[in-house]
């Protein structure tokens, strides 16, 4: 298994910093991977995209030096270890409410004696069974990354304990799904949505993991930085072409 940047990163204390890759095209991917993100993140949870789709994403972005963050659905426990066997390094679990189903993650995300993931061995986390079985499945545990993904309110109590969690490497809070949870939905930056970040983000903090979150723009970035932000996810490829094309069209408007 290739060593993980982000992991890198975190040991030196920095900011390991991404963008949502939202395009199936592996072009896309292959120019963003060598930009100088240190992830790109894949979302298997709400998009069209396959594991086999997913796969061919991840052999783009082996053109550059970037970890791949992906995210299944809820309870897809068996889907994270295709996943990791594509070529991620980072599985962001999505709206997880209780230490026990963040056990249930780590159970499948890591090899025995940590978990109980599937063995292959001839996957490209593997370079296609270049090391034997020890080695490998080693190495895959200490490489990988394993984000907690709160997105609602009843979570809230609970962030402390599963951070806490073995194998556990940070928590990630969503702030769409929260603020829509909330009755708020969309404002991801309202009173009441920020303050329950910055709660995250000091609890995580305090069982010694790493805390990030999602932002869309300088000012909501230094925000969740100076609450001690190790990981942000910064916009994506749709609303930056979607931009680009805006601004182009606005000079030629009649």
């Amino acid at each position: 298994m290739r060593p993980s940047k982000v992991k890198r990163i975190w040991k030196d204390g920095e900011l390991a910093l991404g963008t949502l890759v939202k395009s199936t095209d592996p072009v896309h991917t292959e120019i963003l991977s060598q930009m100088g993100f240190d992830f790109l993140w894949y979302d298997l949870e709400h998009n069209d995209k396959s594991v086999e789709t997913f796969a061919n994403l991840c052999r783009a972005a082996r053109v550059g030096d970037v970890d791949v963050l992906a995210r299944p659905a809820r309870w897809e426990t068996m889907r994270m270890g295709r996943m990791l066997e594509a070529g991620a390094h980072g599985i962001m679990y999505p709206r997880c409410e209780s230490a026990d189903e963040a056990r249930e993650v780590i159970r499948w995300a890591k090899f025995a004696p940590q978990g109980e993931r599937g063995f292959d061995g001839g996957s490209a986390d593997n370079n296609f069974g270049s090391y034997p079985a020890d080695d490998y499945t080693v190495k895959a545990n200490e490489e990988s990354w394993i984000l907690i993904q709160i997105e609602s309110p009843a979570a809230l109590p609970h962030v402390r304990e599963i951070a806490e969690i073995e194998g556990v490497d940070g928590i990630f809070f969503g702030p769409g799904d929260f603020s829509l949870l909330s009755g708020k939905p969309g404002q991801i930056k309202h009173e009441d949505v920020l303050s329950a970040a910055k709660r995250i983000a000091d609890d995580t903090l305090a069982a010694g993991k790493v805390f990030g979150t999602l932002v869309f723009d300088t000012d909501h970035s230094k925000y969740m930085q100076d609450a001690g932000a190790k990981l942000l996810i910064h916009g994506a490829d749709i609303i930056y072409y979607k931009d680009a094309y805006a601004k182009l069209l606005k000079g030629y408007q009649r």
